[in-house]
This record gives structure tokens, C-alpha cells and sequence, in this order.
């Protein structure tokens, strides 16, 4: 069973046992959060990744930033409670990658700015992370280009059978799960928005966003995201 994170997502890698498959191999070299069904409660929030991101360029920093978030409410959030909760969930992401990325962000064009967002996201949420991985990413290696919800709950199902916390889920917190992943991969961009079956629209990275991945020990986001072996 994977070992909770710290503050920071840790991007060490360990050495893979030769008789595992390529996808156990990359999941392993990323050390994991525990799983978690928060995300029923979390947004893509990109205008607030991305504003959070330009006030770290400034030379603010996060706990100077909790602050001024806590006075004037930086997202404009409709409740105090709301407000807390966009923050955990945004500064969370960002504390998953090196400070090096946000000059890297800066110069990005939007697209590629909400892949970032996304790899952050990812990693903020293994369980997510790995939906991306082994759903959208199998299926563009194989050539589909499309998911559905059944492709979905069979994710969720052997999640089930893997770990025990995710196996405690009910019916409709997975359901949810499902609705939550499919509206952040189509906010990042990742996806159309159609029913039940969803076309992948295969991202290409800019160049200075897939070379910081890769300086960081990052392909397994890279892979994932581009349907890559």
C-alpha cells in the first residue's frame, strides 16, 4: 500500500523490479498520495491555478498569499468555506512541483498552461492521476481516441479489488469521481463534452513544458497525457 505524501510531492525514482509491467514500472517511480475521494469536491480551477502562479512570480509567497486570501478573498468565492477549500486544493497542486515550473507556465501559451494545471492536479491526486494514465492513455496507445463510463467503472472496479479504501467507496461517491474527472480532463482541454462517450483530444505539449517534465523525472505525466509507451 502506497505511503501517504508529505507537504510536497516527492519525484524520486526507485529502481523497477524487471518482471513488472511498463505501466506498474512508471506508477511505481512516482511515489504516491494516499487515495483519496476528495476530488467530488474540487474544480479544474485554472484562472485560480494560474492568478495563484502570478502573484508566486511577484515574489509573493504561499503563506503570505493564505493570508491575503483569508482578508480579501482571492477567487472571489461565494463562501468562506469555498474560499479555504479552492485554496487547499490550489496551493496543494502547486506545492507537487519544483518552483521551476512557473517561469515555465509564464511562457507557455494557454494550452499548455492548463496541461501544467492538469500535472498538477494529477499529482496532487493519485488516484486521478492514474485514471489518466491507465484510461486516456491506453486508449491512445491502442488508437480508440474515446472512453466511455464503462471504461470508467471498470477502472474504478479494479481499483475496488486493489486497494481497500476504494473498495469502502459507495456506488455514488464513484459516480461522482467518475463526473469530476470527466469535467476537469474537458476544462483542461483533454476531452470533448458529449455524452456517455468522450473523444480524447490528444495534446501536444509546447516544447519548453515537455523538456521541464522530463528535467524533472516527470514522464510518467508526460506519457500519460501524449498516449506514449
Amino acid at each position: 500500500m502506497w505511503k501517504p505524501g508529505g507537504r510536497k510531492c516527492s519525484r524520486k525514482r526507485r529502481a523497477a523490479n524487471k518482471t513488472i509491467t511498463a505501466t506498474e514500472r512508471d506508477i511505481r517511480n512516482m511515489e504516491k498520495r494516499e487515495y483519496s475521494a476528495g476530488a467530488v469536491k474540487h474544480s479544474f480551477w485554472f484562472m485560480e491555478f494560474r492568478k495563484v502562479v502570478t502573484l508566486r512570480n511577484e515574489g509573493k509567497t504561499l503563506e503570505e498569499l493564505q493570508t491575503m486570501n483569508e482578508a480579501e478573498n482571492l477567487f472571489g468565492a461565494p463562501t468562506k468555506l469555498r474560499s479555504s477549500q479552492i485554496w487547499s486544493t490550489v496551493s496543494g497542486r502547486m506545492k507537487c512541483l519544483d518552483d521551476s515550473f512557473i517561469p515555465v507556465f509564464l511562457r507557455c501559451d494557454v494550452a499548455s498552461q492548463k496541461l501544467l494545471a492538469l500535472v498538477a492536479a494529477m499529482a496532487y491526486d493519485s488516484l486521478f492521476g492514474e485514471f489518466v494514465y491507465e484510461v486516456l492513455r491506453e486508449k491512445m496507445i491502442v488508437g480508440s481516441n474515446e472512453f466511455s463510463d464503462g471504461d470508467i467503472r471498470i477502472f474504478f472496479n479494479h481499483k475496488q479489488v486493489q486497494n481497500e479504501k476504494v473498495a469502502q467507496w459507495t456506488d455514488e461517491t464513484l459516480a461522482r469521481l467518475g463526473r469530476c474527472y470527466k469535467t476537469m480532463l474537458y476544462e483542461a482541454g483533454v476531452i470533448e463534452k458529449t455524452r456517455n462517450v468522450r473523444k480524447i483530444l490528444r495534446p501536444i505539449p509546447d516544447l519548453l513544458l515537455e523538456q521541464w517534465l522530463m528535467e524533472h523525472q516527470m514522464e510518467y505525466y508526460l506519457k500519460a497525457l501524449t498516449g506514449v509507451r
